[in-house]
């Protein structure tokens, strides 16, 4: 492999390939050649292997282990309640100070005040910014 300069541009020669950094080239395979070439059928995307039944009762590409398999999907009632609420709409903290505090409920009261410390904490910063 050998480097050469030329004015601002930096080559890297390989094997009677000139690839230029900041441009992104490919080589062209063995034994083919680009001109003329009826390979743009091969270049479509691949369909995929899964057969359907593997998609709908796994969970494609959850696996993090080396060796391990992709978990299983469970009937509902497998997992735990608190699950299903994780994307429920939560009150803006705008519509909790509309409320009366002395009637919230309690994860509505701890939200207030999360969100009111953290309005306070901003307000607080951008005045210090600005002295």
């Amino acid at each position: 492999m050998a480097l050469t300069r030329s004015g601002s541009w930096r080559s890297v020669i390989v094997a009677k390939e000139a690839i230029a950094f900041g441009q992104r080239t490919f080589a062209a395979a063995a034994g083919k050649s680009k001109k003329g070439s009826k390979g743009a059928a091969s270049d479509a995307p691949k369909a995929s292997i899964l057969s359907k039944e593997v998609k709908s009762t796994t969970v494609v590409g959850a696996n993090i282990l080396k060796d391990g398999t992709d978990p299983k999907i469970m009937p509902d009632s497998e997992y735990p309640d608190w699950l299903w609420h994780l994307l429920d709409k939560r009150p803006a903290l705008s519509e909790v100070r509309r409320k009366n505090i002395e009637t919230l409920p309690y994860e509505d009261l701890k939200r207030f005040v999360k969100l009111d410390n953290r309005a306070r904490i901003k307000e607080n910063n951008s005045i210090k910014a600005k002295n």
